[in-house]
């Protein structure tokens, strides 16, 4: 715990400079876990002096070397399993069924990360000019600045983190506030455990207000990578660009399901309270609206409705609990406004949760209509909302009505329909038969409009956290018109 007060710093644990502080509670009972002092401007500094210093040794260790670093690493991601669970609970809230989703996510990602070693390779191409040949060399960014969140915070963190470093870039990174050891310090700890060189890994905890700017517009990070909030990754996009960096930006997201009048209600509503109510609804993926034909719509609602009742919500430590605290008891009254407006508006409340504390039981809003604001925004909480369309096309046009476009999901037992719908709807990600929830660690992740930039995961991380070189290689005397 002592260790987790302190920023890390080129492999050294320090605190940190600022004069603000940070509190680091529990959600669940407001439990003070330990109080953090910032890092300021100079920690910032030291810590991309620090990476950078070391980045191009990095770059240049051997294959074997770096190999057997990450196979320590997943072991001793492994071997910490029962404390980043431990901390992902009492941190940030997550019930132990998400606690267990997340970490396992994590561990995929590095596997798949780690694979990187010996795929992130260079081609040669042909050339016009008679007797010479073009060789595209790829190479690491360099420094890499990674800003990250607070709902899944251990496996975001990590998914822009392991390919940065498995492609040859070091990294600083800049945990959620409300987050700072499952999305900062504890990950540094691991690394640290693991062997990795000083300075590769380094963590500064302090809040954007502070070095939010900062973090972004230092001139040693080649790439910003932000998980989080589309408000706030447009102020990081707008700083990049006016210094010419570049950004992976995943946002957020007002994710649809349609359910068609020939889907299988059944497991349409099983798979909506579960995109929808995972985490409490804190995910950018999550189900934000859940759009039904007319024709099965009151099926949908009261098999829904069945489903959502049951839900156990209190103690994320409790096995059975499926719901747990939001962040804070500040997102708990932005939430309680916008049911309130929408009810205003003509929404009909068909389960009124409980609310107590940071805890919300599962709300279940009916008659909701496109033009309210509750199903313009991005929820990020326990509250489903439920739209009737005339008909697939209307269904499709309500999809699309949103400045998002994240992921999704489409129900019906013609998959082929699926996918031709699918193709209409704008977003970077849709599933048929399946809930909106879905990453997996070798396939591409990311948004269209306001959901981000960029994609990551797979092949795509390989092309984010490289960059290209051409250089050719003329082997005979070439002829100029001289």
């Amino acid at each position: 715990m002592t260790q987790f007060t302190n920023q890390f710093i080129n492999g050294r644990w320090e605190k940190g400079s600022s004069e603000k502080a940070i509190d680091n509670k529990n959600p669940y009972n407001d439990e003070l876990l330990f109080t953090i002092q910032s890092a300021n401007a100079d920690d910032l500094n030291k810590a991309y002096q620090a990476a950078k210093q070391v980045q191009k040794n990095w770059e240049e260790t051997d294959l074997i070397t770096k190999q057997e670093l990450f196979e320590k690493l997943i072991a001793k991601m492994e071997e910490e399993k029962e404390i980043v669970i431990d901390w992902l609970v009492k941190e940030a809230g997550s019930t132990l069924i998400k606690a267990n989703v997340e970490f396992a996510a994590a561990v995929a990602v590095v596997k798949e990360s780690a694979s990187f070693l010996t795929r992130t390779a260079g081609i040669i191409l042909p050339s016009r000019t008679p007797g010479k040949e073009n060789r595209i060399y790829r190479t690491a960014k360099g420094v890499v600045g990674i800003i990250g969140p607070w709902n899944f915070p251990f496996h975001l963190t990590m998914r822009s983190l392991a390919p940065a470093l498995a492609t040859g870039n070091t990294a600083v990174v800049k945990p959620a506030s409300d987050t700072p050891v499952t999305s900062g310090l504890l990950i540094g700890k691991i690394f640290q455990d693991a062997g990795f060189p000083d300075g590769v890994v380094n963590i500064v905890v302090g809040r954007g207000s502070e070095i939010g700017d900062q973090f972004v517009e230092h001139p040693i990070p080649k790439l910003i990578s932000f998980t989080g909030s589309t408000e706030v990754g447009r102020r990081i996009g707008e700083l990049a660009g006016k210094h010419l960096k570049e950004v992976a930006l995943e946002l957020g997201g007002n994710n649809a399901m349609l359910v068609l009048k020939d889907a299988n209600i059944e497991q349409a509503a099983k798979a909506a309270v579960m995109g929808k109510f995972m985490h409490q609804g804190q995910i950018c993926m999550a189900l934000n609206r859940i759009i039904v034909d007319e024709e099965v719509h009151d099926n949908f609602v009261d098999q829904f409705l069945s489903i959502a009742k049951k839900l156990k919500t209190g103690d994320p430590a409790d096995p059975k609990t499926f719901i747990g605290p939001l962040i804070s008891k500040e997102q708990v009254e932005r939430i309680q406004k916008e049911v309130q407006e929408s009810v205003a508006q003509g929404a009909y409340v068909a389960l009124e949760g409980k609310i107590k504390g940071a805890l919300m039981h599962p709300i279940v809003l009916t008659n909701i209509t496109p033009d309210m604001a509750i199903a313009k925004n991005e929820i990020f909480g326990p509250v489903a909302l439920i739209l009737k369309a005339k008909n697939e096309e209307e269904a499709i046009k309500m999809a699309n009505a949103t400045i998002y476009g994240l992921s999704g999901s489409i129900f019906t037992e013609d998959r082929h329909r699926g996918v031709q719908i699918a193709k209409k709807i704008e977003t970077g990600m849709i599933h048929i038969n399946d809930q909106s929830v879905n990453d997996e660690a070798h396939v591409p992740f990311g948004g269209e409009k306001a959901s981000g930039l960029g994609r990551f995961n797979g092949e795509a991380a390989i092309d984010k956290f490289t960059t290209v070189k051409w250089i050719s290689v003329q082997e005979e005397h070439r002829k100029y018109p001289l």
